[in-house]
């Protein structure tokens, strides 16, 4: 199985992180317990430019969960098509050789869903395999790209598209002053990921899906999450966070790599879900890594901030298009969401 290609698509409305918070300073003046808690949050993020859904005054105009979750269905419904259309241009494919397409994406629901859209405006065939998968957050690139493997491990004529696309910023709560929301105001960005996989039977010259491997934490369903009301999606994010990747994450890496002979040492690029800098650094002190080898995630978190599903394949992205390693490199790609739960996957370029 093999990533033939990746692209992003990303909205058109991008600003600064500075403009982002004093836009919330002037939104939220006078009401903020604690004003200074802002500013600091933002400061230490990590992000220099987000990119908006929507041109930002729009925003003070959305009163109800039903009118942002219809943004959420007209944004992804753009994005999604710009993305997949780039990744089967990429690959030298056209819209009728896609034989399945998987959406994640957490921030918006629908029914029919956003893949049924995506058939009717991109001309797509109507016995294509459509699987959309709600719920997974962060984590929901790499869920999403080992399902797609799934498939063309069954099907290896055939090719899968992952499509992840998040409007982040439709489920920021603006009346919400608590800690966790202020992060999120300042880490979470819009945008979409594809990546498309062929199968064995395929020519494709991306690298190669050596094994996936997937890690539920039992009980720990309060890590990470939304807490879901008739204001809409109202974000769940532990402090505990950090200590649990700590905890966890080496060994389930290492037993992981085992399968396989291999240890951490032998992997020679790291591709790893820009979930924010205390998960970064969490992640890098679990799996002892050098202070260069997420250089890539620091970096499309500078650029874009956590875009939580798509996160990842952005990532991926950047290595295939800008940084690709020597043939014969292993790469592990790492992503981390609700569950709680951890994906692992072992790529060869």
């Amino acid at each position: 199985m093999t990533i033939a290609s990746v692209a992003s698509a990303l909205p058109r409305n991008r600003y600064s992180q500075e403009t982002i918070t004093a836009a919330l300073q002037n939104h939220w003046a006078g009401r903020l317990p604690r004003p200074q808690l802002l500013e600091r949050v933002h400061a230490r993020a990590g992000v220099g430019t987000r990119y908006l859904a929507f041109p930002m005054e729009r925003y003070a105009r959305f009163g109800s969960w039903g009118e942002t979750n219809a943004a959420w269905f007209e944004a992804a419904q753009e994005l999604g098509e710009r993305a997949l259309g780039l990744a089967l241009e990429r690959a030298g494919l056209t819209v009728t050789q896609l034989d399945a397409l998987i959406v994640v994406s957490v921030t918006g629901i629908a029914s029919p869903s956003l893949d049924a859209r995506l058939i009717n405006r991109m001309g797509l065939r109507p016995d294509l395999k459509r699987t959309p998968i709600f719920g997974l957050g962060c984590v929901g690139g790499a869920v999403g790209l080992t399902r797609a493997a799934d498939y063309v491990r069954a099907y290896p004529g055939q090719v899968a598209a992952l499509l992840a696309v998040e409007t982040c910023s439709l489920a920021i709560q603006r009346e919400d002053f608590s800690n966790t929301n202020m992060v999120a105001t300042a880490l979470f960005g819009d945008g979409a990921g594809v990546a498309l996989l062929a199968g064995e039977a395929r020519a494709a010259r991306g690298p190669r899906v050596l094994d996936c491997h997937s890690v539920f934490y039992p009980d720990t369903e309060e890590i990470m999450g939304w807490n879901i009301s008739e204001r809409g999606f109202g974000i769940v994010l532990s402090p505990a966070l950090p200590d649990l990747i700590r905890g966890r994450l080496r060994n389930d890496v290492d037993r992981f790599l085992d399968r396989h002979s291999l240890k951490r040492a032998d992997i020679g690029n790291w591709l790893i879900h820009t979930g924010g800098p205390k998960v970064l650094d969490a992640m890098a002190e679990a799996l002892e890594l050098r202070p260069d080898a997420m250089d890539v995630s620091w970096d499309c978190l500078r650029r874009f901030g956590n875009l939580s599903s798509a996160s990842v394949l952005l990532v991926l992205e950047e290595v295939m298009l800008n940084r690709r390693p020597p043939a014969g490199t292993l790469s592990l790609l790492l992503a981390l969401g609700p569950g709680f739960s951890s994906e692992i996957i072992l790529l060869q370029w």
